[in-house]
């Protein structure tokens, strides 16, 4: 069984800037994002990165598996569409729910969990420049840094840093959250961090 702990070293001012300035992106445009999709921590109390299980995509990975697709589903770790259960409160149910995914088939249970400070989902593997979504994961637990490379790499490969350079948050949560961003006011969450941010400096 994996505990998903690793050196969990926290990321530099310096590091997010550096990200920041290779992107081309103003520092409190980078960090609203990290605000808003991670709290501005990328790991939990336990030195976990902070994770959220999509059961909507293990269905997607499992569906080609009947057998392990009936076993996930009678788990409740499976379903076809988003929204249809909420999600788990706290970071042990979330990694409770990793666990099991895990005994039914680890790599499908990886590709469908968020990691880290950008939340990237491990199914984006390639987009965030790395060679498996294990070895993204095993960087992940690492430290804050790798995270925000993964994030940054992801953001460069999507096309969104245009977007993210221009405040335009609206195609920015279009491209990184998903079609159905403004049903969580994910646009409005950024241009609010952003402002507190940009105050700041």
């Amino acid at each position: 069984m994996r505990n998903f702990q690793g050196e969990a070293r926290k990321v530099t001012t310096e590091e997010i800037d550096a990200v920041a300035a290779h992107l081309d992106i103003e520092p409190a445009a980078f960090r609203a994002v990290i605000t808003v999709e991670a709290a501005g921590s990328g790991f939990d109390a336990k030195g976990r990165p902070k994770a959220l299980f999509e059961r909507h995509y293990f269905y997607k990975h499992l569906f080609d598996r009947p057998v392990l697709l009936a076993r996930a589903t009678e788990a409740g770790l499976a379903y076809q569409a988003w929204g249809m259960k909420p999600y788990p409160k706290g970071s042990d149910a979330v990694y409770d729910e990793i666990q099991r995914a895990c005994e039914i088939d680890d790599h499908a249970a990886l590709l469908s969990t968020s990691w880290g400070l950008g939340q990237i989902m491990g199914s984006n593997f390639k987009m965030a420049e790395c060679p498996s979504v294990e070895v993204m994961v095993e960087q992940a637990m690492a430290s804050e840094a790798n995270q925000l490379r993964h994030m940054g790499e992801f953001i460069r490969n999507a096309n969104l840093i245009r977007p993210l350079r221009f405040k335009d948050w609206a195609a920015f949560a279009r491209g990184y959250n998903g079609p159905g961003y403004a049903k969580n006011a994910y646009d409005t969450k950024l241009a609010e961090a952003y402002a507190r941010l940009s105050a700041k400096t």
